[in-house]
């Protein structure tokens, strides 16, 4: 069970105005590389994104749960649902669950009247972050981003941090690789980011 909520790398930055999220590719299972090109990264709306470490299936039922209910609110109420509103959301479903818990750690970030990041854990336990890494890859990202976290950072120096904290983790974690996925969100901005490890690597040498 902590292999499988740990094997993973996921970053996320809150800058000025925007929200950073990052993950590898690598789904293991145990130290058997299940899959090359697992997608960490699901889009919740066009405001809202989630990361997922752990058990896949827990983490897609989740996150389409989230889905479903902002959709049910916005169709009840004519209104978006806060970023804070969805992690408190989500924090509910696994406070619940807590004796027989959902197999996750979910960084959900977003924008509503300014960017947003939650770090939410397999027993809801719900925080609000400037800057977090997730992961058995964590430990190596979160030294990269502490050296160059600026709040005041723009939003293609955050994605290049972001990068570099995923990149750095996949050298030196077995359980994180084969690629590197990126998701920022502004005021009416969504935008993707994917790259190899070798075009993450040409990057850094430039």
């Amino acid at each position: 069970m902590e292999k499988g909520l740990h094997g993973t790398t996921t970053v996320g930055l809150r800058v000025r105005d925007y929200v950073v999220l990052a993950a590898d590719r690598r789904a293991t299972a145990g130290y058997y590389v299940a899959h090359k090109r697992t997608r960490k990264i699901i889009r919740i709306a066009d405001y809202m994104a989630v990361t997922t470490a752990g058990l896949v299936a827990d983490a897609q039922m989740l996150a389409e749960w989230l889905s479903s209910h902002l959709h049910y609110y916005s169709m009840v109420t004519g209104k978006r649902m806060s970023v804070s509103a969805a992690a408190q959301y989500l924090a509910a479903i696994l406070h619940s669950s807590r004796l027989y818990p959902y197999i996750v750690q979910l960084l959900l970030g977003g924008y509503d009247d300014r960017p947003r990041l939650y770090n939410i854990d397999w027993f809801g336990s719900m925080t609000e972050e400037r800057y977090v890494a997730t992961g058995s890859g964590s430990p190596t990202a979160i030294g990269v981003i502490e050296d160059g976290y600026r709040e005041d950072m723009s939003l293609e120096d955050a994605v290049s941090l972001a990068r570099r904290a995923v990149l750095s983790a996949t050298r030196r974690d077995a359980f994180s690789g084969n690629g590197i996925d990126i998701v920022a969100i502004g005021k009416g901005f969504y935008q993707e980011y994917h790259y190899t490890i070798e075009e993450a690597l040409k990057l850094e040498r430039a």
